[in-house]
Parts: C-alpha cells; sequence; structure tokens
C-alpha cells in the first residue's frame, strides 16, 4: 500500500485559529489584493452550464473557422483550375465572421458571468449570420 506523504505548513504561513480559520493581520483599506488572492479568484471553476454552454460556442467558433478555410482552400482550386468559384463576398465575409467569432470565444472563455453569457451569445450571433448571409441567400 503507497504511504501518503504529510507536508509540513512553510514557515512564514498564517497560523490557524480556534475553528481553524486562518487569522490574517489588519491591513490598509486602500491595499491592493495580493497575488494570490487574484489567482484564487481566477481559478474558480466554471459552473456546469458555463462549461457546456462555452463548449458549444466554441465548436461553433471552431466550425465556423473550418468553413471559412475551406472556402478560401476552394477558391484557390477553382482559381487554378479556371472554373467559376466563390465570389469576393465569400471570400472576405466567412473569414472576417470566423475571426469575429474567435475573438469572442476568447473574451467567453476568460471571463465569467454576464461578461461570458454576452460574448458567447455574440459568437451564436456571429455564426447564424454568416451561415444566413453566405448560404441561404
Amino acid at each position: 500500500m503507497p504511504q501518503r506523504r504529510v507536508e509540513e505548513p512553510a514557515p512564514d504561513a498564517p497560523e490557524l485559529g480556534s475553528a481553524g480559520a486562518v487569522e490574517h493581520a489588519e491591513t490598509d483599506a486602500d491595499e491592493a489584493p495580493s497575488q494570490e488572492t487574484v489567482e484564487q479568484a481566477a481559478a474558480k471553476p466554471a459552473k456546469p452550464g458555463g462549461r457546456w454552454w462555452r463548449g458549444l460556442t466554441g465548436s461553433l467558433a471552431a466550425g465556423l473557422t473550418v468553413l471559412a478555410v475551406g472556402v478560401l482552400v476552394v477558391a484557390g482550386v477553382c482559381l487554378y483550375t479556371d472554373a467559376p468559384g466563390p465570389g469576393p463576398v465569400l471570400l472576405i465575409g466567412h473569414p472576417v465572421a470566423a475571426v469575429l467569432a474567435l475573438l469572442a470565444q476568447r473574451v467567453a472563455d476568460r471571463r465569467n458571468g454576464l461578461p461570458a453569457a454576452g460574448a458567447g451569445i455574440a459568437v451564436v450571433l456571429f455564426v447564424v449570420s454568416a451561415l444566413t448571409l453566405f448560404w441561404l441567400t
């Protein structure tokens, strides 16, 4: 059976109070939060619904990017073979929509709460508008 390793607290670690809570020294009100506090706040796990939403919007952004690359490849093949291919609106619109969706997805991945939800909605709107404007008209 493997042995568990018990680590001793660091010599500069704060002492635990009677209820097991960490006792903090008084700090000034205008002192900036420590780097550890900022990292702990940023390391909060996302809620399960948030993970699902981020996964969906990330998949939509990635799919739109693959579609944009595909349109550019088809345009290159058509240019090489002198066949009619996608027009300039498609060649410009798809990459622009893909870049906007990827930027919005980056915001959705790095933020929590309302900004993340808004960025996710923006991703969905970019994908839906690109498909509607370039494929259904």
